[in-house]
Parts: structure tokens; sequence; C-alpha cells
């Protein structure tokens, strides 16, 4: 499975299960319109992309016109990869109807179109994704596996201005790719 060398924005979670069946990524949803309500979301978005590039991939609607122009109002242009999925008419398999505007969304797109879409962006280095930050740091850590693990992981996230509401694995998707296991050990340290 090719990796992909930067991570991707998508709306929901079904977005995501659809591109992560075809490519090795990291990939964030936006969970929605909430992405208006939640500034920790946008956040994270930001300090991705003071890292490096981020490919942005939101449906052809309506709702994926709004959303993306949000986040572009956020994220400097130069970081951004605006990648469009084709107008499609058609229905998810998982809905009983079309949506309002008939089109199919990232996670109705056929494989080939969005294989199309992300190659570009693809490659074949076996470097991990990350730092290598694993569910096994997070336990020796105190973050997960614990009584007060989950007010740990939100105390964490507020001071690193992450969302606070994040699960473990979502919390080391994120922390894996924006941090070192040392700088997450010295905020650690700073925040006992």
């Amino acid at each position: 499975m090719k990796r992909i060398r930067y991570p991707i924005i998508v709306e929901g979670k079904y977005d995501k299960i659809k591109i992560c069946s075809l490519f090795d990524a990291t990939v964030i949803t936006t969970d929605g319109f909430s992405i208006f309500n939640k500034n920790e979301k946008l956040s994270l978005l930001r300090s991705l992309a003071e890292r490096g590039k981020i490919i942005l991939l939101t449906d052809s609607d309506g709702g994926g016109h709004l959303i993306r122009s949000h986040i572009k109002s956020a994220i400097p242009p130069d970081k951004l990869i605006n990648l469009y999925t084709p107008k499609v008419e058609g229905k998810e398999k998982r809905k009983r109807e079309a949506s309002r505007e008939g089109f199919l969304g990232v996670e109705g797109i056929d494989k080939d179109t969005l294989i199309s879409l992300l190659s570009p962006f693809t490659t074949d280095e076996d470097s991990p994704k990350g730092t290598g930050l694993t569910k096994a740091d997070l336990y020796a850590l105190g973050l997960s596996g614990r009584e007060d693990s989950k007010s740990r992981r939100e105390t964490l996230l507020r001071a690193l201005n992450l969302p606070h509401d994040m699960t473990a694995n979502a919390m080391l998707s994120a922390l894996d790719i924006l941090y070192s296991k040392e700088e997450i050990e010295a905020k650690i340290k700073e925040l006992n």
C-alpha cells in the first residue's frame, strides 16, 4: 500500500475509511460542519500546516465548498494542496437517499478516481509517517490504560492547543506527526 506523504483533511469518518482502504495515510476529519465550532480542530490543522503541506479533499457540493472556504481562511495558501473530486451524480451505498445536491462525496467516488487524485502525493520511502510514538509510549506516559488517563490526555491536549476530546488513538496520530516523544515527555513534566 502506497503511503501519502502529507496529512489529508476530509469531511467525515466514511471519507477517512475510504482513503485509508487505499493508502497508508494520516487522515483527519473535520466532522462535517462542526469544524465551524471547534477552534481546537482548526488549531490542529494550523499546527500541521506549520510543519508542512496538508491536502484538503472535501466533497464537491455546497457543504464541501463551505468547509473548504473555512479551512482556506485559516491556513496559509502555500501550505494547502486543494484536491477536488469530480461532480458525479449518485448515492453513497450506505445511504438510503442521495445527498440534497445529488452528487457523490469522497466516500462514494470510485477508487480509481481517488487513486488518480492522490497518487502524485505518494512516496515509496520506508520511513515511518511520524516520529514513532506508540501506544506503549502513551501507556508509559500515563496517557492510556490508567484510571486518570482521560483527564491526563485532556490536560495535555489543552496545553498543546489540540482538540481535548480526542480518543487515545486519534491523539496518538496527531502527536506522532506533530511532536517527538521527547517533546511530549517534556510537556508532561512541565504540566506535572
